[in-house]
């Protein structure tokens, strides 16, 4: 059973930069697609970045430009650089695997597509 595990958040001033970490098990790392969510109260959870087997990747239009995400294999961690943050950007943020064993260069983005949900991590971005 995968399983995603989170670590980075902060408290940090708006326009700084900040990166999250997310480390996982129980399916062999190069066999995974990983994606970050978001989750502000009050909110549902939304797609931040996700990046596929071959390090494919995909943004949401909010963080395009802003956000990289990218992974090292010989780590097995995948990393998302958040750079320009805003206020909105603040939320608990929540990495997942892959649910099912789509094509390699596959970069899932909706929430029944992940599994292995970590507990998250929180990132406030004060004005």
């Amino acid at each position: 059973q995968a399983q995603a595990v989170e670590s980075g958040g902060g408290l940090v001033q708006a326009g700084a930069s900040l990166t999250l970490s997310c480390s996982t098990s129980g399916r062999p790392f190069n066999e995974i697609a990983v994606g970050w969510f978001r989750q502000a109260p009050g909110t549902e959870r939304e797609f931040v970045a996700s990046i596929s087997r071959t390090s494919k990747t995909e943004y949401a239009d909010s963080v395009k430009g802003r956000f990289t995400i990218s992974r090292d294999n010989t780590k097995q961690t995948i990393s998302l650089h958040m750079a320009r943050l805003k206020p909105e950007d603040s939320a608990v943020y929540y990495c997942a695997v892959n649910r099912f064993n789509n094509s390699p260069d596959y970069t899932p983005s909706e929430l029944y597509q992940f599994v292995g949900w970590g507990q998250g991590t929180l990132v406030t971005v004060s004005s």
